[in-house]
């Protein structure tokens, strides 16, 4: 497929798209918390994946490289978050009363809702090198081994990480 696409077939552009898009928005969605963001980092992980074809190593897995790639948008999108935080902070307290509450209303959503809502909020608000071991090898079904090659970091330290992403976890969710 990646060879095909690299020889301007836009099928095969298609196909590796509707085969990974899942996988990469559920990494994104877990990883910003957010549907609507998770969106458009999907999209800005498939354009930098298609833009950087030619440099993909086809020796190893397509769907570890492009998980890669999304995984540092969400890094991204995290620090841009932290910049827009922080100037939303600095508006003076008048400008601050038009911003609207984008949250849902806990009153209007199911217990249900709420609950995975809480579970999404926990996750997301891991640090990111526990995060990213339980999004890919808890969310995404992929192996240590795997999960291992897309972080560049040894099998041992991905179960380490998922230990205590599980123990931070907990402790988010009964506080």
């Amino acid at each position: 497929m990646v060879t095909r696409a690299l020889g301007g077939q836009q099928p095969a552009y298609s196909a590796l798209l509707a085969r990974h898009r899942d996988a990469v928005f559920r990494l994104a969605r877990h990883h910003v918390g957010d549907e609507s963001e998770a969106l458009d980092v999907t999209q800005e992980a498939f354009v930098s994946a298609f833009a950087a074809l030619a440099r993909y190593d086809p020796a190893r897995p397509f769907r570890a490289w492009l998980l890669r790639i999304a995984l540092n948008k969400c890094r991204d999108w995290a620090r841009r978050r932290a910049v827009r935080q922080f100037f939303r902070m600095a508006r003076p307290l008048d400008d601050a009363i038009q911003i609207a509450d984008a949250g849902p209303d806990p009153e209007a959503a199911a217990i249900s809702a709420r609950e995975l809502a809480r579970v999404t909020s926990a996750i997301a608000a891991l640090p990111a090198n526990l995060k990213d071991p339980l999004i890919l090898c808890r969310l995404e079904g992929l192996s240590m081994a795997e999960a291992a090659h897309v972080l560049e970091i040894s099998e041992k330290a991905v179960e380490t990480r998922i230990y205590r992403a599980r123990q931070k976890l907990t402790e988010l969710l009964e506080g």
